[in-house]
């Protein structure tokens, strides 16, 4: 078979799956209080899966050292590890957990949802994040360097979900005439990827065929690509300017909505003939190579996890659960159907049209995850081969992966970077073994429920997420920041929501009655 012939590669969870039965363990439980044994004690000892996965080169910090980069590092070098126990960490996953949905207690109001934050930015967080963690490094070379030292992928925004390799080796992604992405109707009508026989979409990266929501953004930039190639332009055009609507929806829409305006003015200043990166403490040696720092990767990009609803309404009527019977819920790798087809009006905001009743908001960034969080399924999370228990519970492993992998703590980040930290009992941690610090994920999350109820980040969290995102983005030189700046998508505003409509991917008037025809 050639490249250009090659069928999708295999999903995070087929890939984690083999990694685990090769390399399996034999660690035993430890003791939580009252004796019970957990295997979320001892699973920092073994592969993880899926949403918190290592990618190759996480363990740096850990296994190189401090100071080290490469595909990642670390933005606070100075900082040292924190490691409370194990149970302690076990035992504050499970305070986590919101045992309340939207609309079961009349009391509560809407204090679960985020009114500034609509729930389309969940999703596009995701998409972003694997936009930037895709790595395309071929197996030989990652068995030569499992470290990801020296041959690895930048975290660049160029879509390489959408493009692949491009159409000379990646075909199967392309038109014949090698200059529009393959879109193919599902079975029962509903705009889709091209698939496989097994149901497995030709994607470029195939996370983003894991949930049916991620897997319409796809095709949404995949139409937009469309639209700009029946434009008159040439593929090479199309896709810089797909690329360039890309990046200022990041700089003008999402990192808006989730750090807010003056956090981004703070961080880059942009004029039309320069754009300056002001931050302090993203600063890769390497800035045509940079690296991704952990405590945004594992820790404050994961913020994210708090924004997830139980439940969405695709469109009028059609309510969908994040995880519920398979075959019939969010979860993707399979053809797309009518009833988890988007209407965007109930994500996004599309301007001149009126916005739904109902619209999916996302929850706050606080310290309360859906329910269904703590029980992932055996398709995100698979048996362990080696014989020890699941671990469910997506807070528990985000928890565990932080102290594996040598974060610092949340108060020792917010002293470097001048701000005055939150003590542990702000953020309600009585227990002695805690010492007086926090786990930085969990200090994210609590300092925007403090700071901000939810509705953004905070200074600590808003500043890591802010600086690795836009500090990428300023070194690329191949963004519109950069080889353009006076560029603009369009006159006046430009947002997710007018993508969409120049995409074509939302159409006024198209539910009930179904989407337009994309073609063969």
């Amino acid at each position: 078979m050639t490249t250009s012939e090659r069928k999708p590669g295999p999903t995070r969870r087929q890939l984690f799956s083999r990694a685990a039965a090769a390399v399996g363990t034999g660690v035993a439980a430890q003791a939580l209080p009252g004796g019970v044994k957990s295997a979320a004690a001892v699973a920092v000892q073994r592969p993880w899966g899926h949403a918190v996965g290592d990618p190759r080169g996480s363990d740096i910090a850990i296994t190189t050292g401090r100071s080290a980069e490469a595909r990642f590092g670390l933005m606070f070098k100075q900082l040292s590890a924190y490691s409370p126990p194990d149970p302690l960490l076990v035992a504050l996953a499970n305070t986590m957990e919101d045992p309340r949905e939207p609309g079961t207690d009349p009391s509560s109001g809407d204090e679960l949802d985020n009114p500034d934050v609509p729930a389309g930015f969940t999703f596009l967080g995701q998409f972003i994040d694997h936009d930037m963690t895709r790595d395309t490094t071929p197996l030989t070379l990652q068995q030569q360097d499992p470290k990801g030292l020296i041959n690895f992928d930048t975290p660049l925004f160029d879509l390489g979900s959408v493009y692949g390799g491009g159409p000379t080796v990646d075909k199967a992604l392309y038109e014949a005439d090698g200059k529009r992405l393959k879109l193919r109707p599902s079975p029962d009508g509903t705009p889709d990827l091209p698939r496989a026989a097994d149901g497995t979409a030709f994607v470029g990266d195939p996370r983003n065929d894991e949930n049916h929501i991620v897997a319409q953004l796809q095709i949404a930039f995949i139409r937009l690509h469309n639209a700009l190639v029946a434009q008159g332009n040439s593929f090479a055009t199309a896709r810089r300017l797909t690329q360039w609507r890309f990046h200022w929806i990041i700089v003008n829409d999402y990192l808006p909505h989730i750090v807010g305006r003056p956090m981004v003015d703070k961080v880059l200043r942009q004029t039309s003939t320069r754009t300056t990166f002001l931050g302090q403490y993203y600063k890769p040696r390497n800035p045509i190579k940079p690296m991704m720092p952990l405590e945004y990767a594992v820790c404050a990009f994961r913020f994210g996890h708090s924004m997830i609803r139980p439940e969405y309404e695709m469109h009028d009527g059609s309510i969908v659960k994040i995880f519920g019977t398979a075959g019939q819920d969010l979860r993707g790798s399979n053809p797309l159907t009518a009833d988890v087809k988007a209407d965007w009006n109930y994500f996004f905001e599309i301007p001149g049209i009126d916005p739904p009743d109902d619209r999916n908001l996302s929850r706050r960034m606080d310290t309360k995850l859906s329910k269904p969080l703590f029980a992932l399924p055996q398709t995100v999370v698979p048996d362990d081969p080696g014989g020890l228990p699941r671990i469910p519970s997506l807070a528990e492993r985000n928890l565990l992966r932080g102290k594996r992998l040598g974060m610092p703590c949340g108060q020792d980040v917010a002293r470097a970077m001048g701000v005055t930290p939150l003590t542990n009992a702000e953020l309600g941690l009585s227990e002695p073994g805690w010492g007086g610090k926090a786990p930085l994920w969990y200090y994210v999350l609590k300092e925007a429920e403090i700071k901000h109820k939810g509705s953004q980040l905070g200074e600590v969290g808003g500043r890591i997420v802010a600086e690795t995102i836009l500090g990428i983005l300023a070194r690329d030189r191949s963004s519109y920041l950069n080889a353009q700046p006076s560029w603009r998508p369009a006159p006046g505003e430009y947002r997710m929501g007018h993508l969409l409509l120049q995409a074509g991917a939302f159409v006024p008037g198209e539910f009930p009655s179904g989407g337009p025809d994309i073609g063969p």
